[in-house]
């Protein structure tokens, strides 16, 4: 599936047409892709930033048809009326949405099954869905594609669990590398015989064999896929994790380790009442987690790192132009969100002018956090005003963004926190800023009390009516004005400056500043 801008007889894969308009569209037509894979099935509706989409609708059935696919070598017979009453409901739903047709892509269960064909026959006649099948490689690389949306710096190993299948890819420097699948799914484990200790071994061979083609020690193991998370979730739950975002939460080998002993020695009904996990999910999780414990023991990776994005983003990222590909993902969903929530788009670029001077000495990704910030600074603005300071916290540490760890989630919530509320005292966020260290809480609240002041400008760019300069070792802080910004300069604006050289703890210089034509 390869795009070539300048032929006219462009292949657009599976979707059948392009999805970019062109390397410098900023946002993405709504697109709609259905996932039938081995345990579920799912649609997912993808809206906003075209480097970063959003999901404008997410909907998923546990359908099981991988289930006894081993023994009949046939689908699941209840599996298959499931999915095809699902993937109905899904066309009706596209089509009130006023969605182009659909894009449908199958994995391993259907791959494999003798009934795969027949099925997918099925389907197109009851549904007029035309069901693109892949084999193990191709999902691997899609999978990995997925990682490269969120993480454009990736660099490591991407294991892809679905219910019959386990894909590995090596990602690095924008790139996919060699790439390999294995029967290691949960449901097609179940059918292995000679109880639990004749599947650990079948396990543990079959890691051994991917572990052989993946010799080096990797810094970071990406983990894609429902089984993953749920035992990223559970993890969480043991660590009493105060961010429960599933996507860039991050694990050390001993805490895998950890959390698979703590689910075996615990009842799965009270921690998938605990965490929310469906029934059919934590049904996978005692063979699933045993997978991850012997794929980590042989892979060796310093850490493990949770993707929310796999196959679906994967497909998107296939028809992403390079110069596309090459923006901020976070930027880029900053932006959009601006243009379409803030009350004066094109304002968080002079926000971000006008506050840098603060931030001399900051290094390039506390820079684009403090752009992203800035960006973001007015789009709650429909919230109550009581409750703004608490939207934004919730809105930046649990919105569907990629390019974002959870330290940064909660550095920038806690920023824009500032931006409505000059006191974090009683907040009821305080578990989550423990995630942080003193000097970045500080440096937040001197980032949310900067954009608090320069919204006090907002008749013009604040950074053509005023200026600060700032000596940090002297903790002096200038803060020029131009004639027009003399006037805006009230008693707000002046007990926010106050409140902002105090948190900086730097004395106060007000001086004119006569603009030159």
């Amino acid at each position: 599936m390869t795009q070539h801008d300048d032929a006219p007889d462009t292949d657009f894969g599976p979707f059948g047409r392009a999805l970019f308009e062109s390397p410098s569209a900023r946002s993405l037509a709504r697109v709609g892709v259905v996932d039938v894979g081995s345990n579920s099935v799912r649609l997912v509706v993808f809206d906003g930033a075209a480097r970063s989409p959003a999901y404008f609708f997410n909907e998923k059935i546990m359908c099981a048809l991988g289930a006894g696919l081993s023994e009949t070598g046939m689908l699941n017979p209840e599996g298959r009326k499931r999915a095809l009453a699902a993937i109905r409901r899904f066309q009706l739903l596209a089509a009130g949405m006023g969605l182009a047709p659909l894009t449908a892509v199958a994995t391993a269960a259907v791959r494999e099954a003798k009934d795969g064909p027949d099925f997918c026959a099925e389907i197109e006649n009851e549904t007029g869905l035309k069901i693109w099948v892949i084999d193990g490689r191709e999902e691997a690389r899609l999978s990995a594609q997925g990682v490269l949306l969120g993480w454009p710096e990736a660099r490591g190993i991407m294991c892809d669990i679905g219910g019959s299948s386990m894909e590995l890819a090596e990602v690095s420097d924008g790139l996919i590398g060699k790439r390999m699948t294995s029967p290691l799914g949960p449901l097609k484990l179940a059918d292995v015989k000679g109880g639990k200790k004749g599947m650990r071994a079948h396990i543990k061979a079959q890691v051994a064999t991917l572990a052989e083609e993946f010799p080096a020690e990797h810094k970071r193991l990406f983990l894609v896929g429902g089984s993953w998370r749920a035992i990223a979730r559970l993890d969480m739950e043991r660590r009493n994790y105060p961010l429960t975002v599933l996507h860039e939460y991050r694990m050390a080998p001993k805490d895998v380790f950890d959390t698979v002993k703590w689910l075996e020695e615990n009842d799965l009904e009270d921690l998938r009442s605990r965490t929310g996990i469906s029934t059919a999910r934590m049904s996978l999780l005692p063979v699933a987690s045993v997978v991850l414990k012997y794929l980590v023991r042989a892979i060796k990776p310093k850490e493990i790192a949770i993707s929310s994005y796999g196959i679906r983003e994967g497909m998107l990222y296939e028809q992403m132009p390079e110069k596309v590909r090459k923006r901020d993902p976070l930027i880029e969903s900053c932006l959009f969100s601006e243009s379409k929530d803030s009350r004066l788009p094109g304002f968080g670029k002079s926000l971000y002018n006008f506050v840098l001077p603060l931030f001399g000495a900051a290094k390039d990704d506390r820079k684009r956090l403090i752009k992203a910030a800035c960006l973001l600074h007015d789009v709650s603005w429909r919230a109550h005003p009581d409750f703004r300071a608490e939207v934004c916290f919730d809105n930046v540490t649990r919105a569907n963004m990629g390019g974002l760890t959870h330290r940064e989630r909660v550095f920038l919530g806690l920023s824009l926190l500032h931006r409505y509320k000059n006191s974090r005292e009683d907040s009821r966020y305080a578990p989550l800023f423990e995630l942080l260290s003193d000097k970045e809480i500080h440096e937040a609240e001197i980032l949310g009390k900067a954009m608090r002041f320069g919204a006090m400008f907002t008749v013009n760019a604040p950074d053509e009516l005023a200026k600060l300069k700032f000596y940090p070792k002297k903790k002096e802080i200038e803060l020029f004005l131009s004639p027009t910004a003399i006037d805006l300069y009230g008693e707000v604006a002046q007990a926010r400056f106050k409140s902002l050289t105090t948190t900086l703890g730097a004395t106060a210089e007000i001086r004119t500043w006569r603009k030159t034509s």
